[in-house]
């Protein structure tokens, strides 16, 4: 096997990560909902971008580098524990660098990102059928959060939602 490295990925690093994030999306069988746009990537993997994304490559050292997986990161915040944290995006290896402890190596690096910054947690979701990704996760100690359930608002529901007036502003539930 070739010789794989990590390293922080810049701005000129987008129209990889767009690459990878298609081979992600294919194998979430997700590619009809991938939409990544490498100068809106550009901009927000700039230092000075607020918000601001973070990535990770994993590439081979040889003659000619070739990208075999990324991690893409942001900050979040717990309002439990009033600590930032890390929420993990995406992880992903290309098939055939699977089991070479590639994931592993760039889990551990989001890891000492986050011990660095004095995170607390770090987050992610991943599909409920992907087992073999579950099982290494749960083999590096991570736990899943069983108890919660993921919501999310997309398009036109946050914009019917912004323009709905008084409905609601009484109070908040919300999680830490």
């Amino acid at each position: 096997m070739p010789t794989v490295r990590i390293r922080k990925a810049t701005p000129d690093d987008a129209d990889v990560l767009v690459t990878l994030i298609r081979q992600l999306a294919a194998y979430e069988n997700l590619l009809d909902e991938a939409r990544p746009d490498a100068s809106r990537l550009r901009s927000q993997l700039d230092e000075d971008a607020q918000p601001r994304c973070e990535a990770l490559i994993a590439e081979t050292v040889e003659t000619e580098s070739e990208p075999v997986g990324f991690a893409l990161f942001f900050a979040n915040y717990s309002t439990f524990l009033t600590r930032f944290g890390i929420y993990l995006e995406d992880l992903f290896v290309r098939p055939t660098f699977r089991g070479k402890g590639v994931g592993f190596r760039l889990l551990r690096r989001v890891a000492r990102v986050a011990a660095a910054r004095g995170c607390e947690r770090v987050d992610w979701a991943v599909l409920d059928w992907n087992t073999p990704a579950i099982d290494f996760y749960r083999q590096i100690g991570a736990e899943p959060l069983d108890e919660w359930t993921t919501m999310r608002l997309t398009g036109n529901a946050i914009q019917r939602l912004a323009e709905e007036g008084g409905r609601g502003e009484g109070g908040e539930h919300g999680k830490g």
